[in-house]
């Protein structure tokens, strides 16, 4: 029996977590203290739109610490008992934001919904003042975060939280020139519904992103059928058993299988040479390139008396 195991090359070139910790605590900073403004806003106002981004502020504050706790916890290094470190927790902290997002999403639809039929007396200039003050600060975050927000889950979910913040402050703006030029007061309800609008389908999509890492489903854009048929083409490859693929964190797939070759590779030195055509194949053939495999080549023989559950793919 034969067995491969590829790691690829520099850790850049695997998704290796970078260190973001100084762009999140500026951003974490920011919105602590847009928080602290629009909370004082919300209570002056009775705005349903203020309050509903000062909700949302204050996810986005206990998001970004999540993140900034994430990132500092992804760049330890693995160990024995860890063998991947702390990798995966940017995919952790990327779903608790979504959910967290959706939460307030919700809220803000079912709250909308009521004030639409019985819209309060909101005051159209305090309003005006602090969606600009919260819009300015989030524009600044946004400029922090936005050139390293396709790094990862976690630096990705950190700048949703702050790009949908903003699209709220923007929200309570809008609500606040209407209310103020027409005294349509209905106009608050109708931007939390916005806001709303915005924050629901990003964070489902994070959501149902992330689970598919945790669940270890195939990553997206890899398509295993085409991978057994590549590796079948293959001199002396007769069977493909048992594989399977998965991400453990952004930038890090992982691949592994069960390759049957002819019994005479193991005397005549090709089942060495398989092996690297192998490893070659799943690094640079797909679109999803994978830099981290592991396969276990073995003869028909030692193919048959395998256990029936690891056969099946």
């Amino acid at each position: 029996m034969g067995a491969g195991h590829n790691h690829g090359p520099a850790a850049s070139e695997t998704g290796h977590p970078g260190d973001f910790r100084k762009k999140l605590w500026i951003a974490f900073s920011i919105t602590a203290t847009i928080v602290v403004a629009q909370a004082i806003g919300s209570v002056i106002t009775g705005s349903l739109a203020l309050l509903t981004d000062t909700a949302h502020a204050i996810t986005d504050a206990s998001g970004l610490l999540v993140a900034l706790i994430a990132a500092t916890l992804m760049l330890k290094p693995a160990n024995s008992k860890r063998t991947w470190g702390f990798r995966r927790i940017e995919v952790i902290a990327a779903l608790g934001q979504s959910a967290l997002l959706l939460v307030v999403g919700t809220y803000a639809a079912i709250e909308g919904i009521r004030r639409l039929f019985e819209p309060p007396e909101v005051p159209a200039s305090e309003l005006l003042i602090f969606g600009i003050i919260g819009l300015v600060a989030n524009i600044i975050a946004i400029a922090i975060l936005a050139s390293s927000r396709g790094s990862n889950f976690n630096m990705r979910a950190a700048f949703l939280e702050v790009l949908n913040d903003a699209l709220g402050s923007l929200g309570v703006i809008i609500a606040a020139i209407v209310i103020a030029t027409t005294g349509f007061m209905q106009a608050d309800a109708i931007a939390g519904l916005l806001i709303a609008a915005l924050i629901v389908p990003r964070a489902f999509k994070l959501m149902r992103e992330t689970t598919g890492v945790l669940m270890e489903f195939t990553p997206k854009g890899l398509d295993l059928d085409k991978v057994r048929s590549h590796i079948l083409e293959l001199d002396h490859v007769k069977d493909v058993h048992d594989l399977h693929a998965s991400t453990v964190a952004t930038g890090l797939p992982i691949l592994t299988a069960h390759v049957v070759v002819e019994d005479e590779c193991f005397t005549d030195g090709h089942a060495a040479q398989t092996l690297r055509e192998i490893k070659d194949c799943v690094a640079g053939h797909f679109e999803v390139s994978i830099h981290h495999s592991t396969f276990q080549v073995e003869t028909e023989h030692i193919a048959e008396h395998e256990p029936e559950i690891s056969k099946h793919d």
